[in-house]
Order: structure tokens, then C-alpha cells, then sequence
């Protein structure tokens, strides 16, 4: 699916995203600035959470609770040097654990990613108008 949005699009794209992913494994891939937390706080929002949603660029990993479904994980890998800082957190923990784990910077842990997951892609073009393309990977 690649679809164009605006911000004030944002919860249908959301519900859309949760709708159509094949596994509870998001992966958010686009350049600085594009909207990936912003994406990020409008799914946490959508899977019943009402925790502040921050990029954990510092802490790798941000857990959001949710009276709708299972805790939220939200990763930022952008700041981390090796796959074996994620290691050290217990990534694989997080990733098996049947919970939603939102991952920006996937391309950081490529290699411990789950083949299983839904990959977001998000660009932006002159006007701030959005591209999002979902691929979900089996």
C-alpha cells in the first residue's frame, strides 16, 4: 500500500497501519524530520494508550501502557554504535514477547529484526506532504 497523507490524516492512516500489519513488529524507515514519532504517538494513541509519547533517543527503548492492548515498546536506534548495544537492553526479549514493538532506525539492528514485521517507509516531499508505503514481510 502507498498512500499520500497530510497530519490532519494522521488517525486514519493509524488505524489503517494496525489494521494491516501482519505481525505486532513495525519497522519506521525515513530520513530525520519526516514524522516517524510523530506516526508513532498517533498509533500509541490508537492502541489505547494515553502515556506521553517520546522518541527514547537516549534510553533505546520507551514502554507506553495501553487499557486496549498489550504494552507498547518504542525503539529509537538512531544514536547507538553496534547491534550489540541493542543486545545488551534484551532486544530479543522485546521482540518475542507478542507486545507492539515500534522501531525507528530499524536499519541500525537489521540484523536481529524479525523476518516477520510491517515495513513503514515515510517521505515528504516540497509541499510537507507525506508518502507512507507499507510492506508487510512474512
Amino acid at each position: 500500500m502507498v498512500k499520500k497523507y497530510t497530519l490532519n490524516e494522521l488517525p486514519q492512516i493509524a488505524k489503517e497501519i494496525i489494521a494491516t500489519a501482519n505481525s505486532k513488529i513495525l519497522l519506521f524507515y525515513g530520513k530525520m524530520g519526516v514524522g516517524k514519532t510523530t506516526l508513532i504517538k498517533e498509533i500509541v494513541k490508537q492502541l489505547g494508550s494515553e502515556d506521553v509519547v517520546n522518541s527514547p533517543t537516549f534510553s533505546l527503548v520507551n514502554e507506553y501502557y495501553s487499557n486496549l492492548s498489550d504494552n507498547i515498546y518504542h525503539f529509537d536506534f538512531y544514536r547507538i554504535e553496534s547491534e550489540e548495544e541493542a543486545l545488551d537492553i534484551g532486544i530479543e526479549e522485546y521482540f518475542y514477547s507478542n507486545n507492539w514493538c515500534l522501531i525507528e532506525w530499524p536499519n541500525k539492528v537489521e540484523n536481529l529484526l524479525p523476518l516477520k514485521a510491517t515495513i513503514i517507509t515515510i517521505s515528504i516531499n516540497t509541499n510537507q506532504q507525506r508518502t507512507i508505503e507499507l510492506k508487510n514481510n512474512e
